[in-house]
């Protein structure tokens, strides 16, 4: 049943469970993230859980099983080593590479990933910070918290940048907070929902706190 569109599905509601308190993907998020309407994406939850994939009760959530949590682990795996390749071999903007990966994951072989890996020296983290999963399917748990619970004065380092839209990884680009880089919090306005943030060797930025939650750290 490993089509592209399965693989799609399972990759997003793997995604949409991680964020939940419940540990379930609830089917609208799950429709938007694949961008399909909510009736076919029942649709195709339904085909999941007929192959033991997927549980899923009417008028509920839907979570994967072992089986599908493993599946789901392997695309992430693939995904995150060809955004990984893209960038640090072939010196791809990393405001790219995303969608490049949402196309070849699908195709890459099992002996091509693992030569990828080795290639790679088995990195841990993508460009974006997302933890790449084993080959062997374990997965630590990204730490970090959001930018938005440092307060004025406190120095941290990025640790991973939650929302891979383009623009969104530009601007933090050129704001110097990429994954690694070491910062200080200058201001919090919590009337305005801005804060102030001066990544080390740039000059302070103006951040919405809508952004700065987008923005994963840890304190130094």
């Amino acid at each position: 049943m490993a089509t592209e569109a399965v693989e799609n599905y399972l990759k997003a509601m793997y995604t949409l469970a991680r964020e939940s308190p419940t540990g379930e993907a609830g089917m609208k998020a799950l429709a938007t993230m694949v961008g399909v309407t909510t009736g076919t994406a029942t649709t195709m939850v339904k085909r999941l859980a007929a192959a033991k994939l997927a549980r899923y009760e009417r008028f509920g959530g839907v979570r994967l099983t072992t089986k599908g949590e493993a599946a789901a682990v392997d695309i992430l795996r693939r995904h995150r080593l060809i955004e990984t390749f893209l960038v640090q071999t072939l010196k791809l903007d990393w405001a790219v590479v995303h969608d490049e990966a949402e196309r070849l994951e699908h195709a890459i072989s099992p002996v091509v990933l693992e030569a990828l890996d080795r290639h790679l020296g088995h990195p841990s983290s993508d460009p974006h910070g997302d933890p790449i999963p084993s080959a062997e399917g374990r997965i630590r748990e990204p730490g970090g918290r959001p930018l938005t619970d440092f307060e004025t004065g406190q120095r941290g380092r990025v640790v991973r940048i939650a929302d891979q839209d383009a623009d969104f990884l530009k601007f933090v680009d050129a704001s110097g907070l990429r994954p690694g880089a070491p910062f200080e919090i200058r201001s919090v306005d919590a009337a305005a929902q801005t804060m102030s943030v001066r990544a080390r060797g740039r000059d302070p930025v103006a951040l919405a706190l809508a952004a700065a939650r987008k923005i994963v750290c840890e304190r130094e």
